[in-house]
């Protein structure tokens, strides 16, 4: 409905849509054009023709509009049949015959009021072939009541005004077109209308049930666009949002909030914060910080993942927050009390083995024979494994490894590791292989990397319970040298494989095995390759074997 129907059935007090109204007030509406008509005629009748008005035909028709016009307003049309108020058009088309028949000689145009009743009957769209019989009907009628008035009923007197009649059955058929096409499109609103609302429906307690959940659980969420705008945070996280600020302040401007690094001093660079890599689209886990500081500084693990549109373009990012702060103190309270033991007992097996060292001399000086020289040595040698044992919990409670780098023939240092090995290696019924085409100078700390060495050989050893062949290779490539340790062992599951390098982790298959060892081994190996600047990776493959490649800068 435009604005200029809207105001001019706002002047009759029509101010809702003509739908919404009951059929009895749309049928009281649909008359008042006929009406308003009439009403428009009647002061050009009084002015052209006055005597017009004493004609009996026009008072009997403005009776019958009155009429007519009470019915269309006091008939509870809502409770009869539907094509009922079929009669107020059928009385209009009697209304325009006698206004016609009495008052044509001084108005003009009267019989034109017919397409009122017509468009009435067209816009019904109830049995539209009988609607269209009788608006032909109707205003045949009309044209020819004067005819009959006066006795002109001759063929060529009824044929002269049949024009009329046939124009308002063709108002008749383009209305009726209309309005079929007007009902199917409202048909289909109210289709459409319905889905959008079932949608919207859906929408709403899916909206709450997101909600519900999103607040229920111990997990922060966050959501920005593209343009770095919130969009949907929970309760959680507005929790752990109100920790980055600084006190005294509600500035949530990004370089103003307390982050930090994992020393829980140093802030965290504007680039680095989370927020900020999410921002350029970085899909990341378990990147911890620490937010606010005294007593209330919490420790955050972070994870984010970007949005993407259909058509591939960032579209924003989601980020989860969990709290990890009594993990990261229960994890710095376990190293705190590894190395605190570690210390405690490597001063007195210090002094064990000294003083075995002693008693070996002095049993060879003596010439000792019998179970005590051996006694002495296999307690010397168990007291070393701990002592070494104790080094390994030193060395992964610091999570800092000491270098002494000088010059260093990488193949003398695998025949060293080879030659420790081989007793070992015999035992198990393993086959040492050595494959070095040429010499390699490299530029390490000698022990430290016999430590790897001894470390992936020992492994390889182990994890060969059946025999089979242990192969060490060494080559040089354009900026590493390269170092691998191969086995025909027992290898590693999928899963396995992703807990290699775990402080203290053994494989299932291991424990069952009852082979000897703690889990520090690979761990102290990735420690000590990364502090040459180098990396380490693996292959494996379950009942195939294992192959450890570390790869060293070539200097």
């Amino acid at each position: 409905m435009s604005s200029l129907e809207r105001r001019a059935l706002a002047v009759l007090g029509i101010r809702a849509h003509f739908h919404e109204y009951s059929l009895r007030h749309r049928v009281a509406i649909t008359q008042l054009p006929l009406v308003i008509s009439v009403l428009i005629a009647l002061p050009l009748v009084a002015v052209v023709s006055p005597e017009t008005f004493r004609e009996d035909p026009f008072q009997l028709g403005l009776g019958l509009l009155a009429v007519a016009t009470t019915a269309s307003i006091a008939v509870p049309w809502d409770r009869l049949f539907v094509p009922a108020y079929w009669l107020i058009p059928l009385l209009d088309f009697g209304v325009i015959c006698l206004l016609y028949t009495g008052g044509r000689e001084s108005v003009t145009g009267l019989s034109l009021l017919c397409v009122l009743p017509v468009f009435w009957l067209a816009w019904s769209g109830a049995a539209r072939r009988l609607a269209g019989v009788l608006s032909f009907a109707g205003s045949t009628a009309v044209v020819w009541s004067p005819l009959f008035a006066t006795g002109q009923t001759g063929f060529q007197d009824l044929a002269a005004p049949m024009l009329i009649p046939f124009v308002m059955l063709a108002i008749f058929g383009t209305v009726s077109i209309v309005e079929r096409d007007n009902v199917a499109q409202q048909k289909e609103l109210r289709i459409a209308e319905a889905g959008l609302q079932e949608s919207l429906a859906e929408s709403r307690r899916s909206s709450g049930l997101l909600s519900a959940v999103l607040d229920t659980v111990d997990v922060g969420v966050l959501a920005l666009d593209r343009d770095d705008k919130i969009i949907l945070m929970n309760n959680r996280q507005l929790v752990n949002h109100e920790l980055t600020l600084p006190p005294g302040t509600n500035s949530f401007a990004e370089e103003e909030l307390e982050i930090y690094g994992l020393d829980r001093k140093t802030p965290l660079p504007l680039d680095a914060r989370p927020a900020q890599r999410a921002m350029r689209g970085e899909s990341f886990s378990d990147s911890v910080m620490w937010v606010g500081s005294g007593e209330r500084q919490r420790a955050l693990a972070v994870a984010a993942r970007p949005v993407i549109d259909d058509g591939g373009a960032f579209n924003g990012s989601v980020l989860a927050f969990s709290d990890v702060t009594d993990m990261v103190n229960a994890l710095q309270g376990k190293d705190d009390f590894v190395s605190n033991v570690s210390h405690e007992l490597r001063t007195p097996l210090t002094s064990i083995i000294g003083y075995l060292d002693l008693a070996l001399e002095e049993a060879e000086d003596r010439r000792m024979t019998g179970p005590i020289p051996s006694a002495l040595l296999v307690v010397q040698r168990n007291a070393e494994r701990l002592l070494t044992l104790v080094s390994d919990l030193l060395s992964t409670a610091s999570d800092s490894v000491s270098l002494s780098e000088s010059e260093a023939k990488l193949g003398e240092l695998i025949d060293i590791a080879l030659d420790s090995a081989g007793p070992r290696a015999d035992a198990a019924g393993v086959e040492l292989r050595r494959d070095l085409a040429v010499e390699l100078s490299v530029r390490v700390d000698p022990g430290r990397i016999l430590q790897v060495l001894d470390n992936l050989l020992s492994n390889a050893i182990k994890y060969s319970p059946d025999g089979g062949v242990v192969t060490v290779r060494a080559w040089a490539e354009d900026t590493s040298v390269i170092l691998e340790v191969a086995d025909t062992g027992m290898g590693m599951s999928v899963l396995d494989q992703l807990e290699v390098f775990t402080k203290f982790f053994r494989t299932g298959s291991v424990r069952k095995a009852a082979i000897p060892g703690v889990g520090l081994g690979l761990v102290i190996t990735k420690s000590i390759v990364e502090a040459h600047g180098g990396r380490i990776s693996f292959d494996s493959e379950l009942g195939v074997g294992t192959t450890f490649r570390v790869e060293l800068p070539a200097h």
